[in-house]
């Protein structure tokens, strides 16, 4: 479980496919901190940490994970979000967030407000999935608030902190980003559907 509070930006250093899977290499300042077997989020996917090597570590992403995030277009020298496993115990400063991505949007929008940016994108919305005004979603593994809810797109206001220590600053017109919708809500949706 996350909080989608980033905690670091990775860099891909390499990308190894084997059969239907990845195998990722990243670089990241906490690698020293890490052990084999424990779980890394990586712009929002739940991946396990399965070699260390210096300062680099190795995930695999399986052809599921693949099919459903944005890992399939992943290439050295990409910045990744990185956020370990929360502590028991510890603040919730984001929300609950599973490291299980729901499906990819794509970014329509970017504009500076004062300061800040707003970011808009649009998903498939024939998958169900729902974003309510300033409720929670986790855009690349980053835990934000939407604004400008509607069937099939949202926006969120990205301040300079987050702009900066992200992959946000990355994103172009058209940049796939990987989506986790709030799991309550989808608690919520899946027994209205009853």
């Amino acid at each position: 479980m996350f909080t989608g509070i980033i905690e670091s930006l990775g860099i891909v250093k390499k990308v190894v496919k084997e059969g239907d899977n990845f195998h990722i290499t990243i670089e990241s300042d906490f690698t020293s901190e890490l052990k084999i077997d424990q779980s890394v989020s990586h712009n929002g996917v739940c991946l396990t940490t399965v070699k260390i090597d210096g300062n680099e570590y190795t995930v695999t992403a399986i052809k599921e994970t693949l099919e459903k995030s944005n890992l399939k277009q992943i290439e050295v020298g990409d910045l990744i979000n990185l956020e370990r496993a929360m502590i028991l115990g510890a603040r919730l400063d984001g929300h609950i967030v599973q490291g299980h991505v729901d499906q990819t949007a794509k970014c329509t929008g970017i504009y500076e407000e004062d300061g800040s940016w707003i970011f808009s994108f649009k998903y498939d919305s024939s998958l169900n999935n729902i974003t309510i005004e300033k409720g929670s979603v986790t855009v690349n593994g980053t835990s934000l608030t939407v604004i400008n809810s509607k069937k099939n797109s949202f926006s969120v206001a990205i301040i300079p902190y987050t702009y900066e220590f992200t992959n946000f600053h990355t994103f172009k017109i058209g940049t796939l980003v990987n989506l986790e919708f709030d799991v309550i809500g989808k608690y919520v949706a899946k027994l209205l559907e009853k």
